[in-house]
């Protein structure tokens, strides 16, 4: 953990516990955690992963040690010795209660004391990563999906983030889901055939629709399992496929409902700055050019729309911020 190192550093006779000129920023979510640690000039000089940090999901514990591992990774990755950063950023999925923040708050009073520390939740590091001012909408489409606003006095809005079992329309987990339908839709001939037929039994494995069973209810195919089916979906209607690309519609549809639920609760000034992160959207063609037509369709004006490949950037914009606001003080 950094505060071992530094506290070790301490008992050596150095004065120095921090680096004044290291950042760190960090996104957390189901899958992974990245911390990534830069200089004050935003230079990236590390990386480190770790395991799932979403709060909702694996308790504040496992959370802690999801961070201090990939903090420590960055470190070393940097080639570095661990150290108090100047400043730190963390954004994690399911932390948007103020009882929540205070969790993380206390991980980071032991683990880092006395570094300033903002704790956002993970859409807020999209805003602030892919939109040109920090304000407008922003939209994370991978296993789940959120809309999430800010306007340009800081007033916060969001829409969706329900989780697959009440929500999430327009996800990597949706339009996967809405694929096996499909398919077991076209097995029964109660639909029309489709290419992801094929698609699905060969990424799966299997040799039959009726195989899907087995594999989705006994094997446990779970969220993450059915969301990696959305490229095959995408992959689809780029080829073509009616079926596919009625799913792809679909999902941009929702995806642009929920932006504009959270635009004109705001009442952004239009064109809004748009920021999208997260698999299917970021590196789904066809299902972002869904969702801008079917925000231009609902009325929605959005521009620039802006992908974020790496949201822990935005972590590492709001860090540097925070330390500009501690050095005004």
């Amino acid at each position: 953990m950094v505060v071992e190192v530094a506290s070790q550093i301490a008992a050596d006779g150095l004065v120095a516990m921090s680096d004044p000129k290291l950042l760190i920023g960090i996104d957390g979510g189901g899958s992974k955690t990245l911390a990534v640690l830069a200089g004050l000039d935003g230079r990236v000089l590390g990386r480190g992963t770790a395991g799932s940090s979403n709060l909702q999901s694996v308790g504040i514990a496992a959370v802690g040690t999801a961070l201090d591992d990939a903090i420590t990774a960055a470190f070393r990755a940097a080639g570095l010795a661990p150290v108090l950063p100047a400043a730190l950023c963390v954004g994690l999925a399911g932390v948007d209660r103020p009882e929540d923040r205070a969790l993380i708050r206390g991980w980071a009073a032991r683990t880092l004391p006395g570094t300033p520390v903002a704790v956002v939740s993970d859409a807020r590091l999209v805003l602030a990563a892919g939109t040109p001012d920090g304000w407008g909408a922003a939209l994370i489409c991978g296993t789940g999906s959120i809309a999430y606003a800010e306007d340009p006095g800081g007033r916060a809005a969001r829409a969706g983030g329900w989780g697959h079992v009440l929500g999430d329309e327009g996800s990597g987990y949706a339009v996967g889901q809405a694929a096996l339908r499909a398919v077991l839709r076209a097995f029964d001939g109660r639909g029309p055939r489709t290419a992801l037929t094929q698609a699905i039994l060969e990424q799966l494995g299997l040799s039959a629709p009726s195989e899907l069973v087995g594999r989705v209810y006994r094997e446990g195919l779970g969220p993450a399992g059915i969301a990696a089916l959305a490229p095959l979906v995408e992959v689809a209607a780029a080829r073509g496929d009616e079926i596919a690309g009625e799913i792809v519609r679909e999902a941009g549809g929702d995806l642009a409902l929920a932006v504009k639920a959270v635009v004109r609760s705001l009442e952004l000034p239009e064109p809004a700055p748009c920021a999208l992160a997260g698999s299917l959207i970021v590196h789904g063609a066809v299902v972002r050019a869904a969702f801008i037509a079917a925000a231009a369709g609902i009325g929605i004006q959005l521009d620039p729309v802006t992908p974020v490949a790496e949201p822990a950037q935005g972590a590492l914009r709001l860090a540097r911020e925070l330390l500009l606001r501690e050095d005004v003080r």
